[in-house]
């Protein structure tokens, strides 16, 4: 069965967005896109998952990227993309295969990808559909990739509800403008308890 990775750019005081729903905190000091961990990652994934928004955002910039300029970029193309979204008609990529529209019930919807994707399931943004996630206990590893930017206020990388879960840290690196912490995330399948 997959792992469900959750995936996000995070400033150092904790916010995955701004106040005013946007990620300007970017524009200080750019991904090192070259990191060798965040490819071995990749190596592993089997799809991307994406919410609305954020596969908006993703398909305006990353089907024009080459992978020579951005590594990532060869990853992000070839795998197949699942978006969770009941309002979408299609999902073009560019000139590349169009991204996959999974309706229904997000949290079911992932849970059922989760069981018939061969290899990881990361989840980059979507912050609707990492909150359901988070509720219902699907998250398996959490990397935040921490920006050395301070913001003061804004949103966290989980939902506001979420209560104490319990995490334990597997992983850390660092490069050139950013730290990657992983963590994995106790689920209510794996016999540990979330708080509430």
């Amino acid at each position: 069965m997959s792992r469900i990775i959750v995936e996000q750019l995070i400033t150092a005081d904790g916010f995955v967005q701004d106040s005013d729903g946007g990620m300007k905190f970017m524009d200080v000091e750019p991904i090192d896109d070259a990191d060798s961990e965040q490819m071995k990652m990749l190596s592993r994934v089997g799809g991307i998952v994406l919410g609305r928004r954020t596969y908006e955002m993703f398909s305006s910039y990353w089907p024009a990227v080459d992978p020579a300029d951005e590594p990532v970029a060869g990853w992000i193309n070839s795998l197949p993309k699942h978006i969770i979204s009941n309002t979408l008609d299609s999902a073009p990529w560019g000139d590349l295969a169009p991204a996959i529209i999974e309706r229904g019930d997000p949290a079911e919807t992932v849970a059922r990808l989760r069981s018939k994707v061969e290899g990881d399931l990361i989840v980059w943004g979507s912050l609707q559909l990492t909150d359901a996630l988070f509720r219902e206990g699907l998250v398996d590893v959490l990397r935040l990739r921490v920006v050395p930017s301070l913001i003061g206020e804004g949103r966290g990388p989980t939902p506001a509800d979420i209560g104490q879960t319990v995490i334990s840290q597997v992983a850390s690196h660092a490069g050139p403008g950013w730290v990657t912490i992983e963590y994995q995330v106790a689920n209510r399948d794996d016999g540990a308890t979330s708080g509430t």
